[in-house]
């Protein structure tokens, strides 16, 4: 594959999909209620249908595993060294809520690490990605160029920690307690790692479940910047696992040794 011309294709079939989203954004559609009791509406599903049909057109030999698609078994799953991953409408209690913090993610897999990642924010005309080891962001209204992305430098009297608007359990609150000055960052979806790999904050500790499809492009963003995504015990989170749920994790985006040290404290 050319991987160039792999990530001008991803780049506009996730602007497309979000052009799609937006269209139902404004309007009063009710969500519907999946079996694990989230929202799920009108625009994740017609999104979902669009990359996935985009996707199988121009890679029909590459597999793809979206959030509103039933899954393979993982017998089927364990033979693939590379596959999408795919949310086709990351933050859709977001989305419900109005808030423009919702974004569509595609990432590409191979032998269980994210190589390529695409996170488009259709609300706010921007798009965050990472191909061959580098990480950029670019809005699409703007004249300038795309901005390279570098994780930064830990500076502990100036810590910057993210946390999930919704989503925050015990040991979020045991470290803002270990770090009583760091500053709060909250914000929707996959954007909580994009303000990691651009610089903003140093860590997202996410102590409640997220799913292989919630993580993917941001991982490969993340990565891209110099950073990374870890599970507790310190290892660097893997794809296609037997279950598609994630174990608690650590993005961070410097000084690991730090960031365990004060982990080792919490669990």
């Amino acid at each position: 594959m050319n991987d160039s011309q792999l990530l001008f294709d991803v780049l506009d079939i996730a602007k497309e999909a979000g052009r799609i989203i937006l269209r139902h954004f404004h309007s009063n559609q009710e969500a519907m209620t999946k079996l694990d009791a989230s929202p799920l509406t009108i625009a994740d599903l017609e999104s979902n249908s669009y990359i996935r049909t985009q996707l199988a057109s121009l890679y029909p030999s590459i597999p793809i595993i979206s959030e509103e698609s039933i899954p393979n078994t993982y017998d089927e799953r364990t033979s693939w060294s590379t596959f999408w991953l795919v949310d086709p409408l990351d933050g859709t209690k977001e989305f419900i809520k109005k808030s423009g913090y919702f974004t569509v993610n595609i990432a590409l897999i191979t032998n269980g690490l994210p190589v390529l990642g695409v996170i488009e924010v259709p609300f706010f005309d921007e798009v965050y990605y990472a191909s061959n080891n580098e990480a950029y962001h670019t809005s699409r209204s703007s004249e300038e160029g795309p901005t390279r992305l570098h994780v930064r430098k830990l500076e502990p009297s100036n810590v910057a920690i993210v946390a999930s608007r919704d989503h925050s359990g015990p040991a979020v609150q045991a470290l803002c307690n270990l770090l009583p000055q760091a500053s709060l960052k909250s914000i929707g979806s996959s954007l909580k790692f994009c303000l990691v790999a651009a610089g903003q904050a140093d860590v997202y500790l996410r102590d409640v479940p997220t799913m292989e499809w919630d993580t993917a492009a941001a991982h490969a963003i993340l990565r891209a910047a110099g950073g990374d995504i870890y599970t507790l015990d310190g290892s660097v989170l893997t794809y296609n696992k037997e279950s598609l749920r994630n174990p608690h994790l650590l993005s961070i985006g410097s000084d690991r040794a730090f960031w365990f040290d004060l982990i080792h404290e919490i669990v």
